[in-house]
Order: C-alpha cells, then structure tokens, then sequence
C-alpha cells in the first residue's frame, strides 16, 4: 500500500493516541487501524441490505447564501459567480469572508421532527446529517472545535436535533464527515485580488486570534477554522486542480500531524455522544490516507464500539469513495452520482441530491430539481445491483425545505406506498435487469457522476430483485399495449427458480394473466395504473 514516511501518522512514529491522556482514545477490540485488520469487516450488515433507501440533510452554514455547492471555496475565487455574490452581499472577501456567512447564519426555521416524519413518509429507512462539510465547522457540540455551531451561528446542537428526531421516527442514524479536505480545500482563502481597487488586499484566510480584537469573532482563531497556516499546495492557483490531488497526491499539501489528531479527536467525540450507526466519508479510501492513519483509526473505533455494544456483532456501516478490492473488504463503497453499470458482488450505495449538495436557488427558480420518477427510476436500478440509495433533499439556509421538494417527496412516498413489497428486505436476482438501457451499458470507467447519462427508460427495461421464492420484476414504464414481455422468465430458462405460479400487479387485488413462453413470460395489464411512475411484478414461483 502506498505511503507517505514523511508525514504518515504512524503508532511507530508518534505513538497510539490512546496513550494521550488528553486527547479521544481509540477502541480497544478485534479491528486494529490497518487495512489487513479492517478487512475482516467482510460486507454490510443485514439491516442495511434490507434498508434500501436514506434521505440526508446536506446541511450547514453553506446553505445560507442559497448559491450552490462549494461556496466556501469559489467566494474567494476572484470573478466567478459566487466571488461576485458575495462582494454584493456581504462585502469583499478581505472584509467579510467565510466566518461572515458562518455569523449570518440562523437555521430559524429548522424543525427535524417534521422533516423526519416526511422523510420516513417517503419511505427513508435510515437518515443522514452532515457533521461537518470541506468548510471545516462542527455541527455539533464539539470539544475540539471551537468554530460550532452552538458557539455560533444557529447557536444549536444540530446533529442533537437531528439524532433525536430519527431514532423517534425508527430511522437508523448516520452523520457525514468531510472535514479531512478542508487543509486543501479553503486554500482558496489565501488569495488576494489580481485586479481592480483591492489587488494585493490579502483575503481573511490567514488571520489569526490576535485579529479579532473588537469584532464579533474576537476571543475564536480563524486558523482552527480556515486551517491555511501552510503553504499553498502545487497549482493551487488553478480552481478545479484540487480534484486531481483528492487522495493528498499530486502535489497536494501534505497536512500536519496536529491537524490529522484534530480530525481524529473530533470524529471520535462526535462517535461517542451521538452513536451513528453509520457514518460517510468523502474522501478516497479514507479520511487523511495515506498522508496519516488517523482516519483508519476513527473506522476502527466504531468498529469496535459496535461490537462492544452489539454482543460481538458489528452492526456499524462506514463509507467511502474510490475502494479498491481490497478496501471494498473493509468500508462500503459510495458512488457520488452515479451507478455501476452491473451488479456488486458485496452491498454498495450510491449518493446523490435532489438539485445541488448545498442549496440554490437558481436550480429551484429553474424547476432543475430530479423528479420523483427520476428518483424511483435510480432507486430500482440501484437495488437490482445490490445498492442503496441515499438521496439529498437541500434544504434552505433557514432550515426548511421548499414546496418543489416537497411535493417531489410526496410523488416517491406515493410510489412506495404501492411498491415498497418490491424494495425492502429484497436481494438480487441472477440477473439485475434486461432491456434497451441494460444493453446499452459499457464497463464503468469511473466511480461516479454518470448519473442520467442513458436513454430514457421504456416499457422493455426491466429491473429485477427477489425474496425467497417470489421475484419482483419492476418496468419502468406503462406499455401502450397492456402487456409485459419479461425475456429472462422465458420457458426453459436455466435459472433454478421453479415454475412461474403466480403473478400481481402490486397495488392491483387480482391475479393476471400470463403464459410462460418461449421468447419469455407474457403478463396482461389491468386497464388501471396502481402509480403513474412504474410498475412492480410479483413473480411467485413453485419447485
């Protein structure tokens, strides 16, 4: 496995963190904070493979601007459109930067026990916060971050709030950490103008405590928030070379020890007070790797408090992004918009959001949010190869959700309502589908983002999943004509599954009618649509 001697964070190096009386300990149990140790994590537990489907709140101070993903980042990318708002808004970067936003945000309208009960509505059967994002504040009440978000900003326990109103609701509780990148990430703070009236004017990235005498922020250090005592990593004038230096390669700044203990003392302490049943990663491999092990040593932690908890179980899920096979022994793999164009051997989920991550405006102005059948449609590709699905709802800086987004939710918990049967507890058939898409698909070349990149479903892509002797064959659109050509369940298939003995049509009371022949099953349609989304063949079958 790849290594960085000079700065990996090494028990042999700088010695366990459990043996530092002040800061998080680590877990003592079977999983050591090696990839060989993690490995006998195996694959996800059942509860997850039966889930099939989470909703998470993307949510922190980035949402307030309402201007999209990565704001606090691109407000000190001279000339870009969210540079611009931001001087409009809330002044020069200089002036008012990141920390302003952080300052200027409320959430006054946040109520997670009714946003809840919509989700478990639509049919979510696990939750996600976001603990923190790439702009490196804790939403939560953290012991080693100051900048939080009961310290300022809403002046709330958010990840409180939001565990409390899931585990009401039944759901299982997940929190998202994306804070390993903020070193890199908020290096944007360090610039100043190249142009007009404030060139060479540094931007707030580099202020320190001793600054902050007389103003709102007076007694917090702005460097344990922007993290950019450091030099800048190679390219780090070019906007979009971060992506190429995700896996700290590349000419990325490599971080300080000091740094990776931060993230592990913080990831731990979240661990511990609001006991996650999973938590996300975004990172490759994971969080800090190969730079430090300090993000192995959080896997490891909840690994084993789960088994402590659990009787010798491990009942714990975390993710991550970009595996390899043998890291997919070790972590759940997480597909960030997008799917494999083929069935996974071992569980997997892929991530995606209604509109942007953090909120915009302009994709609701724009109606640019996924409808409800373009959700249904991922959702049942995604499990007929073995995926879940966790889907993003972006929620407004003040803590609500708009009435676009909620009438999308209202259209899937209306689809759930008829086909859950086909969804949850399910597995994967022999094969995950046929039709014009599943043809189409080539060998995935990447990890991601080619989500909605295929030909619009029709009546003749089909997606299959089963449950003991019953299989559910969910098509994608209404045929004009009534009838459903199932070509996998031809007569004389060399699948062991019996005979056809049945089939419904779930949310229809009778049985149809169907004849086993040789080009495939023939099933007749009731003149009614149970959903105007798709529909979901229960397939019985006898030996």
């Amino acid at each position: 496995m790849k290594t960085i001697k000079s700065t990996l964070c090494l028990w042999a190096v700088l010695g366990c963190v459990a043996c530092s009386p002040s800061h998080e300990t680590m877990q003592k149990g079977l999983y050591e904070p090696t990839w060989e140790s993690l490995s006998q994590y195996g694959e996800a537990p059942e509860w997850f493979q039966d889930a099939k489907f989470g909703i998470w709140a993307h949510w922190g101070p980035q949402c307030q601007p309402e201007q999209g993903d990565w704001y606090a980042r691109n407000m000190y990318n001279e000339g870009s459109r969210q540079y611009k708002w931001h001087v409009e808004h809330y002044g020069h970067p200089s002036e008012s930067g990141f920390k302003e936003i952080i300052h200027s945000w409320k959430g006054d309208k946040w109520n997670p026990d009714s946003l809840l009960a919509l989700y478990k509505k639509a049919g979510a059967k696990y939750f996600f916060a976001m603990g923190n994002h790439h702009d490196n504040f804790d939403l939560w009440d953290s012991k080693y971050q100051s900048w939080n978000s009961v310290n300022m900003g809403p002046r709330k326990d958010i990840l409180a709030g939001w565990e409390k109103a899931a585990r009401a609701n039944g759901l299982r509780f997940g929190v998202s950490i994306h804070a390993a990148h903020a070193w890199t990430w908020m290096e944007t703070a360090q610039r100043s103008d190249k142009q007009g009236e404030k060139a060479g004017v540094p931007y707030d990235g580099r202020l320190t405590k001793e600054d902050g005498k007389g103003t709102w922020w007076e007694g917090y250090d702005p460097q344990e928030l922007y993290a950019q005592n450091h030099p800048l990593s190679e390219g780090s004038e070019d906007i979009h070379r971060i992506h190429s230096q995700w896996a700290w390669e590349n000419g990325a700044a490599l971080p300080s020890v000091e740094y990776c203990r931060s993230f592990f003392d913080r990831t731990v302490d979240m661990i511990n007070k609001y006991r996650p049943d999973m938590v996300y990663y975004d990172d490759t491999s994971a969080p800090l790797w190969p730079a430090s092990d300090y993000g192995l040593q959080t896997v490891a932690h909840l690994y084993n408090k789960s088994l402590k908890e659990h009787d010798g179980k491990n009942e714990a899920v975390v993710f991550a992004k970009i595996l390899t096979e043998q890291q997919k022994e070790c972590l759940v793999w997480d597909v960030e918009k997008g799917v494999p164009d083929r069935m996974q051997e071992k569980p997997w989920q892929t991530c995606t959001c209604l509109g942007n991550w953090h909120y915009d405006r302009h994709k609701y102005e724009t109606n640019g949010y996924k409808s409800a059948a373009m959700v249904v449609g991922m959702l049942v590709d995604i499990i007929s190869k073995n995926g879940n699905l966790l889907l993003s709802v972006p929620m407004r800086g003040d803590g609500s959700i708009d009435e676009k987004e909620k009438a999308i939710l209202e259209g899937i918990a209306s689809w759930m309502e008829v086909n859950s049967e086909g969804v949850y507890g399910t597995r994967p058939w022999h094969v995950f589908g046929e039709g014009p898409v599943a043809e189409d698909q080539n060998p995935l070349k990447g990890q991601g983002f080619n989500e909605g990149k295929h030909r619009a479903y029709t009546a003749e892509d089909i997606r299959f999943v089963a449950k003991e002797d019953v299989i559910y064959a969910h098509v994608m659109a209404w045929p004009e004509n009534r009838e459903v050509l199932v070509k996998s369940l031809s007569a004389g298939n060399h699948w062991d599954d019996g005979i056809v003995s049945r089939v419904e049509l779930l949310g229809h009371g009778s049985p149809l009618e169907y004849s086993q022949q040789g080009d495939g099953l023939v099933v007749h349609l009731p003149e009614e649509k149970p959903n105007p989304i798709s529909l979901t063949l229960k397939i019985s079958t006898t030996r």
